[in-house]
């Protein structure tokens, strides 16, 4: 069995992507360089938490812009999936991005994918304006991550 790289730290290098988001248009981490992007990663739509996570993230959409922050939600799940939660949670501007094939290679990637779910950790990772890793916290699977400490981190830096 391949081993997973150790989870992305502060001061890495980003690793960079291409992946779909729910209106099947691509998000490029290169093409946000010189943006703050957060990386919220969720285990999977249609579940609880995961829900609020991705909804605090489209509530606290314009506190994100006046910070210079690309808010991101992602997880393993397909486009047609992401699309149906998407409308069903009325979340019309964060992009929600699906890690689904290779089967979360991007999770992989930042190592906090969980070979024995199948999907990634919860977890929240900024990246700065030159594609480095700022903040890399992963969160208990069964909570939602407090929106506030993301938003008080950033106007910290």
């Amino acid at each position: 069995m391949e081993s997973q790289p150790h989870m992305v730290r502060p001061g890495d290098d980003a690793p960079t992507f291409a992946l779909k988001d729910q209106k099947n248009t691509t998000f490029s981490l290169l093409e946000h360089a010189g943006e703050r992007v957060l990386l919220s990663y969720h285990p999977l739509a249609w579940t609880e938490y995961c829900a609020a996570q991705m909804l605090s993230l489209e509530e606290k959409r314009s506190v994100f812009s006046s910070l210079d922050t690309v808010p991101i939600g992602i997880s393993v799940d397909s486009v047609p999936c992401k699309a149906a939660w998407a409308d069903h949670l009325k979340i019309r501007h964060t992009p929600l991005l699906c890690d689904f094939w290779p089967h979360g290679q991007v999770a992989r990637q930042y190592g906090i994918f969980r070979d024995a779910n199948g999907f990634s950790e919860r977890a929240n990772i900024i990246i700065d304006q030159d594609q480095t890793i700022i903040f890399a916290k992963v969160y208990p699977v069964h909570s939602v991550p407090d929106i506030d400490e993301i938003i008080g981190f950033l106007k910290k830096e």
